[in-house]
């Protein structure tokens, strides 16, 4: 069995272009690599609308982060309230990357110093993903790439509340730092403008954001609870569907509206079996799922 080597992955929704992306983002960045490929099988044709043959789920590392690309078809687009919080340490390096990224893509904020950076610029990419690209210090931060989390609309004001909640749920978790807004944004002052806290021994950021969107949290992105039991499974269900809203196949939107997959990593391993019966149980299995119940998958993917 694969053994969980980050307990929080980011997933990401596409309609078809998962492995293209996939590919695109692991020649961006060093100590990056594209994982398994899992595909469709002929079951589950009425609910997924996939064809055989393409691919459900592709897993990829970009230095040192898990990501979970998935195609299931136009439903659901990534926007900006969760973009990728990137720390380039040369010049060279920030421009390359944002020449890459910007590319057939939208820029929210130009490459330019403001007053929080020397450079630091805001862009969404050909796919939709958005990338916040920083001129500064890997150790600074920890890690080179980090989830931004920004809280908006309705939602608005709720960082510091879901910050807090977060770290309650995870273990090895903390807060490391909360900058709040001054007074000089009407609205803003006391909000969180930007936090950094450890989630299972990882970083994540968030922040709010007042201004007006047309974009709130949806299942584009979600962040995926990689699990090993099925009582690691009950316990993050649980709790993060206190006050929230159970999806389906292991889906759910926490209380915050913001989108988690919860899910045991044996369901990856299953779903690239070279036998294709044993997929196609498991798959008509888990389609009529909301929590995923691991014993059930075992005993269809035993036969």
């Amino acid at each position: 069995m694969t053994k969980i080597t980050k307990r929080i992955a980011t997933g990401l929704w596409f309609d078809t272009q998962a492995e293209e992306a996939a590919n695109f983002y692991t020649s961006l960045f060093p100590n990056s690599h594209v994982g398994v490929i899992a595909r469709y099988g002929k079951e589950g044709y009425e609910v997924h609308h996939q064809p055989e043959g393409q691919v459900l789920t592709v897993t990829f590392n970009l230095d040192g982060q898990e990501f979970m690309g998935t195609n299931g078809g136009p439903l659901f687009k990534m926007n900006p309230t969760i973009s990728l919080f990137t720390v380039c340490e040369t010049e060279a390096e920030i421009t390359k990357l944002w020449k890459a990224l910007s590319k057939d893509g939208t820029v929210m904020m130009p490459l330019d110093k403001y007053d929080w950076s020397e450079k630091w610029g805001w862009v969404s990419d050909r796919y939709g993903l958005s990338w916040q690209l920083n001129l500064g210090s890997v150790k600074d931060v920890g890690q080179r790439i980090t989830p931004m989390v920004m809280y908006v609309g309705n939602q608005f004001g709720k960082a510091e509340e879901a910050v807090k909640f977060y770290t309650t749920v995870f273990e090895n978790s903390s807060i490391e730092t909360i900058q709040r807004y001054g007074p000089e944004i009407d609205g803003h002052e006391g909000k969180v403008m930007h936090a950094r806290f450890k989630l299972a021994g990882q970083t994540f950021m968030a922040m709010d954001g007042g201004l007006q969107h047309d974009f709130e949290f949806n299942e584009g992105i979600a962040l995926v609870v990689n699990c090993e039991t099925q009582a690691e499974i009950d316990n993050y269900w649980k709790k993060l569907t206190a006050g929230g809203k159970e999806s389906m196949c292991g889906w759910l939107k926490d209380k915050f509206g913001l989108s988690w997959e919860v899910a045991p990593v044996q369901l990856g391993e299953m779903l690239i079996d070279p036998d294709p019966k044993k997929k196609g149980r498991v798959m008509n299995a888990f389609l009529k799922m909301r929590k995923y119940d691991l014993a059930t998958l075992e005993k269809e993917y035993a036969g």
